[in-house]
């Protein structure tokens, strides 16, 4: 080979390692993002605060938690809430469990990225335990339940009876070589 093929070749390839790595970076860069930002709920993700009674209060209005799921990209797994909605009372600890199952041919990871409509419940919604917080992984065929423990802040617009809390499901799977 020349020295001029040797180059663009050499180019070539620095290209395709620094795409790779790029895809990589993506799902943490994400959520660093969302955390910074506050999209799609990454503020709150924290303890609730100690100081939540969990108590009714007398003359709130429920709110209704609608539970959304969706995969990227011919992802081959299904996800689905228990139910697709629940009624919850503002400062109220609720749970919702959601069924997972790998329903490829190899042990596969996920990561789940929540949103919310509208965007602005997001500082409201306070999750507790939620499988989105760490990847998850099935192996072929496996089933697993996932709960998501919340609570509504009862500082809530008061025009907002209704909050879509949606997961979309990707492929965090690390690509393995053939040595």
């Amino acid at each position: 080979m020349d020295k001029k093929t040797q180059k663009v070749a050499a180019c070539a390839a620095l290209i395709a390692i620094l795409m790779f790595s790029f895809s990589f970076a993506l799902s943490p860069l994400y959520r660093i993002v969302c955390k910074i930002t506050g999209l799609n709920g990454g503020v709150n993700v924290a303890e609730v605060a100690e100081t939540s009674s969990g108590k009714v209060v007398i003359g709130a209005q429920p709110i209704l938690v609608q539970f959304l799921t969706a995969n990227n990209a011919n992802l081959p797994w299904s996800l689905h809430p228990i139910q697709n909605s629940m009624k919850v009372y503002p400062d109220q600890t609720a749970k919702m469990n959601f069924i997972a199952r790998n329903n490829s041919n190899h042990t596969m990871t996920v990561q789940a990225i929540p949103s919310f409509s509208p965007p602005v419940a997001a500082q409201y919604f306070h999750k507790i335990e939620c499988f989105c917080f760490r990847q998850q992984t099935l192996k072929a065929g496996e089933t697993k339940v996932m709960p998501v423990v919340f609570r509504i802040d009862k500082n809530l617009p008061p025009d907002i009876h209704t909050i879509a809390l949606a997961y979309t499901l990707f492929d965090v799977t690390e690509k393995r070589t053939s040595s």
